[in-house]
C-alpha cells in the first residue's frame, strides 16, 4: 500500500496540505514543515519511525502523483469526464493544420500535455515550426491566449512583473504588466517565445510561476500584494534553439528545463519539406520547389559531416521565403541572392563558405547563360570544387 503523500497549497496565510483525493492534512502537519515544503517546492510523505509514530517527511513533487495513483483492481472504469479527454485527444490530429508539419504522435502528446496543464517547451532547429506548432495548439484549444516574445525582452522585469511610474497628478504609481494579468486569467495558454533567448533575469523570475508546487510570482513592488497565483488550468508553452550553433543563445538552467515536458521538433524530411511547400505555392513550378529541398537538403547534409564546407544548414522558414519569392516572380538565382548568400560568410575567396553555397544553387539552375553570369566570375567557375 502507497504511504499519504500530500501537496502543499498556500491559500492566504495558511499551507494547507491536501492530497491526491483532496482529504486535508493540514492540522497533521506542523506549519514549519508545511513552509519550508511549499517555499522548496516539495511534497511531503507520511512516514513511520521505529517507535511507531507517523512523521512526515519531504520528498520530490514527482512522489505526489506517482504515489497517488489509484490501484487497478479490476476492469479499468474510466469516468465519463476522463473518457472525453480521451476521446479528445485522441481525434485531435485532424485539427493540425496543413501547414504545420508534425508526425501524429507529437501532436497528440503536445494536445494531452496542454490538456493536462502541463509547461511545455518545444526545441529544435531554426525554422523547423516551433512557434507555428505552439500558435497552431492555441487555436485547437480555443482557450484564451498571450504571446510574450521574451528573446527581444530588454527589461524582463518590466515585460513580466510590471514598472514603477510618476505622475503628477497620482505621483508614484506600480503599474502590473500583461504578463501579470495572463497568469491570473483561467485556462489561459501563455507562449513564451525564444526562451533561450531571454536574459537569466527573466528565468529567476520564472522559476516559481511554472513550479507545480509553488506557481505564484512575487511582486515587489506593489504595496500590499506580495504575491500573484496563477490562476486554475493555465498553461505555458516555450520555444527553444538548445545547441552550440545558436550563438546568441544561453544554455538553459537545468532547474529551469525540469519544469518543461520537452517536445522536440524534427527538421522536415525532403518528402516532408516539399509537400509543404507544394500546399503553401500551389501555382509554383513543382520543379522549382524541388530544386528549393534538394539545395536546402544538401546544405543540412554538408553541415553536420565530419569536415563541413559551411557552418549551417538552411532552415524550413529560408525555404519557405524562397518559394514566397518563385511565387511572386523572381528567379531561383534572384532568390538566393536575397535570402541564401548573406547566410554565409564570403571569407576565403573560392574557399569561402558563400562561394560553396553559390556552387550547390548552379547546379539546380537551368542552362541559363544570364543567370549563370549573374551568379559568378570566370574565376570563381574554375575555382569550383563541386561535380558538375
Amino acid at each position: 500500500m502507497n504511504n499519504i503523500v500530500v501537496k502543499i497549497e498556500k491559500s492566504g496565510n495558511r499551507y494547507n496540505a491536501w492530497d491526491i483525493n483532496d482529504n486535508k492534512y493540514t492540522s497533521q502537519i506542523s506549519i514549519g514543515a508545511r513552509k519550508k515544503a511549499y517555499d522548496n517546492g516539495t511534497a511531503l510523505e507520511q512516514r513511520v519511525n521505529k517507535a511507531g509514530k507517523n512523521y512526515w517527511w519531504a520528498v520530490p513533487m514527482s512522489e505526489f502523483e506517482v504515489n497517488n495513483i489509484p490501484v487497478n483492481t479490476g476492469d479499468i472504469q474510466v469516468p465519463q469526464e476522463h473518457q472525453e479527454v480521451l476521446n479528445y485527444i485522441h481525434t485531435s490530429y485532424s485539427l493540425k493544420p496543413k501547414g504545420l508539419v508534425m508526425n501524429e504522435l507529437k501532436w497528440k502528446y503536445l494536445v494531452r500535455s496542454a490538456v493536462r496543464g502541463k509547461n511545455i517547451m518545444m526545441t529544435g532547429p531554426a525554422g523547423c515550426g516551433k512557434t507555428l506548432a505552439a500558435k497552431s495548439l492555441v487555436n485547437a484549444l480555443e482557450r484564451p491566449d498571450f504571446y510574450f516574445n521574451l528573446g527581444a525582452t530588454q527589461d524582463p522585469r518590466a515585460t513580466l512583473i510590471g514598472n514603477v511610474h510618476f505622475e503628477k497628478s497620482k505621483g508614484t504609481y506600480f503599474s502590473e504588466s500583461l504578463f501579470v494579468k495572463a497568469i491570473q486569467t483561467p485556462n489561459a495558454v501563455i507562449l513564451l517565445d525564444e526562451l533561450s533567448r531571454a536574459h537569466p533575469e527573466a528565468w529567476n523570475i520564472l522559476m516559481t510561476v511554472l513550479d507545480s508546487g509553488q506557481r505564484y510570482m512575487r511582486l515587489d513592488e506593489a504595496d500590499g500584494q506580495a504575491t500573484i497565483n496563477v490562476a486554475e488550468g493555465v498553461t505555458f508553452i516555450a520555444t527553444a534553439n538548445i545547441g552550440n550553433e545558436y550563438t546568441s543563445t544561453r544554455v538553459l538552467d537545468k532547474a529551469l528545463m525540469d519544469r518543461f515536458t520537452i517536445i522536440e521538433m524534427d527538421v522536415l524530411t525532403n518528402t516532408e519539406e516539399l509537400g509543404l511547400l507544394q500546399y503553401m505555392f500551389p501555382n509554383v513550378d513543382i520543379e522549382l520547389l524541388d530544386a528549393v529541398t534538394q539545395i536546402s537538403h544538401q546544405t543540412r547534409v554538408e553541415s553536420v559531416t565530419d569536415n563541413p564546407k559551411i557552418s549551417n544548414g538552411i532552415s524550413t522558414r529560408t525555404s519557405v521565403e524562397i518559394s514566397g519569392l518563385l511565387f511572386d516572380g523572381f528567379s531561383l538565382p534572384e532568390a538566393s541572392e536575397i535570402t541564401i548568400y548573406p547566410q554565409y560568410s564570403n571569407d576565403g575567396g573560392l574557399d569561402s563558405e558563400r562561394t560553396y553555397v553559390k556552387q550547390l544553387v548552379q547546379k539546380f539552375v537551368k542552362d541559363d547563360r544570364t543567370a549563370d553570369e549573374s551568379l559568378f566570375n570566370e574565376d570563381e567557375i574554375e575555382g569550383s570544387d563541386i561535380d558538375h
